[in-house]
């Protein structure tokens, strides 16, 4: 496995085991249809909540959230209206980013942005 892809996996465990202790109800992790992908899928309360999860090795670049871009947010929103449809769920839904950065010394620091991008109308 390349060494993006075990520090994206290492981030995804990390927000998984954050999520699980605020109380979110895992529904999906990684869930694909297509090309579609979602990270994690979860519940709030009552809400569905679409989580992207992006992962640094280093504060050296942009901040993760920073790399959720306009054509991302489009694909995120294309797969969750997939997923909504094909599980025939009626509940709000919020989009929600959660940023790990892996710190020097081995330790993860996590940014929870709840409510982080609405759907665009177009």
């Amino acid at each position: 496995m390349a060494t993006h892809n075990r520090t994206g996996r290492w981030g995804e465990d990390i927000a998984l085991t954050y999520l699980e202790k605020k109380a979110y109800r895992i529904l999906e992790r990684n869930w694909h249809a297509g090309h579609k992908e979602l990270d994690i899928i979860a519940l709030d309360g009552n809400t569905l909540v679409i989580v992207e999860v992006k992962t640094r090795s280093g504060d050296d670049y942009e901040e993760p959230w920073q790399a959720v871009t306009s054509i991302k947010i489009k694909r995120i929103v294309q797969a969750a209206n997939l997923y909504i449809r094909q599980k025939a769920i009626d509940a709000e839904v919020r989009f929600d980013i959660v940023s790990v950065v892996m710190r020097p010394d081995g330790q993860a620091e996590i940014d929870h942005i709840e409510d982080a991008f609405t759907a665009p109308l177009s």
